[in-house]
């Protein structure tokens, strides 16, 4: 079948993107389900850094390529073996598909599983295939087995994971990645228990779920630190009881007279080294320190080990949220029900797949949380 798709077929690219265009709308070609495999009309994807980190050259990938690993929508049809989903069902996608054999799956790692990681890295889905192609005939690769800047994805079963039909799909997109990843750090990786300190350094998307899991956690105190005061102002009214600019040259002081020495926990999702660095300064003795932001890979952080040994710290990365998605998105879903997660307060707008690059430049400024393309 013939769909609208976003192709990037070149990176790093310059900004502005609105008058470079990285991301061409195209007229592609998506070949059918093939076995254990599912095609889905995709009903909404978000922007995310991540898929910003391929158009800068931050992490570079297999061109040509349609990105967006973070999206939900309705199942079209299913391929041969697939018999536990029905043209109609909703689904959210997971940008890391999970064999459920490999020795991570096996131990409860879904987000390390080993072919899920290899066919990401290859640009496939996870058995190894690509299902786009230009109209010349030249295969196009899927971002993280989705390519959830299309029309329609054939994604694989394993990258699936069911909903109810009574949840807004453009709320349930953000499910994916966002809320997976940060409500996943602070529950998941990070072990928050009830009554303590939390700080989250960096508020996009996945910092701010990372505030709201924090407070579904039972924190009693969460600081957010971030360069944008309009984001501080969301975090408090998420549930954040302290902000800081973390632009302020006394930022480390002013947390650590606040928290009396430094949080429990101090959680970096920014994606850079000096972001980093703060979060482990701001850690008391004995807390711990957890990095969920995909820093550029040449990016470098100097520590003193001394401290991890006299003062008993812990540094954790996490990614994905140490999520089990069929397990944690319903959890984390069951919550936003109950109003537990505001997940919709990360809604910045609205928009066609045609103002694409636009809003990568209101991401990259830090103008939106999320902006989430609507079919």
């Amino acid at each position: 079948m013939q769909i609208r798709a976003a192709v990037l077929r070149t990176s790093p690219v310059n900004k502005p993107y609105a008058d470079t265009r990285p991301l061409s709308i195209e007229t592609v070609q998506l070949a059918p389900p093939q076995a254990g495999e599912v095609l889905i009309k995709v009903a909404a994807a978000g922007l995310c850094h991540s898929d910003l980190s391929v158009i800068n050259g931050d992490r570079p990938r297999q061109l040509p390529m349609v990105l967006g690993h973070e999206a939900a929508g309705v199942v079209v049809e299913t391929g041969p073996g697939v018999d536990d989903l029905s043209a109609g069902d909703h689904v959210v996608m997971s940008f890391v598909p999970t064999c459920g054999t490999c020795p991570s799956c096996m131990e409860g790692r879904a987000q390390l599983c080993g072919p899920g990681q290899a066919s990401n890295g290859a640009g496939t889905l996870l058995g190894g295939g690509r299902r786009l192609k230009c109209d010349d005939g030249t295969d196009i690769y899927h971002l993280c087995g989705i390519a959830g800047y299309g029309e329609y994805a054939v994604v694989s079963r394993r990258s699936i994971i069911k909903i109810d039909k009574e949840m807004s799909l453009i709320d349930a997109a953000l499910f994916g990645c966002a809320v997976m990843t940060g409500v996943g750090t602070v529950v998941n990786t990070a072990g928050v228990r009830p009554g303590q300190s939390v700080a989250v350094v960096g508020l996009g998307g996945v910092g701010l779920s990372a505030v709201m899991g924090a407070v579904a956690a039972g924190a009693d105190q969460i600081v957010a630190l971030d360069l944008s005061p309009q984001k501080l102002d969301l975090a408090r009214q998420i549930g954040a009881t302290d902000t800081f600019l973390a632009s302020d040259p006394d930022i480390v002081e002013a947390v650590k007279e606040a928290t009396r020495g430094g949080v429990d926990h101090a959680i970096e999702m920014a994606g850079s080294a000096p972001a980093f660095e703060l979060a482990y300064k701001i850690t008391r003795r004995g807390g711990t320190t957890t990095t969920g932001g995909l820093a550029n890979p040449n990016a470098r952080i100097s520590l003193p080990p001394v401290h991890l040994v006299a003062e008993e710290r812990t540094i954790k990365g996490s990614y994905m949220g140490s999520c089990v998605p069929p397990r944690d998105i319903p959890r984390f879903m069951a919550l936003y029900k109950r109003g537990k997660l505001p997940v919709n307060r990360l809604l910045s707008s609205t928009g066609p797949l045609d103002t694409i690059n636009e809003n990568f430049d209101r991401l990259d400024r830090g103008e939106v949380v999320r902006h989430v393309i609507v079919y």
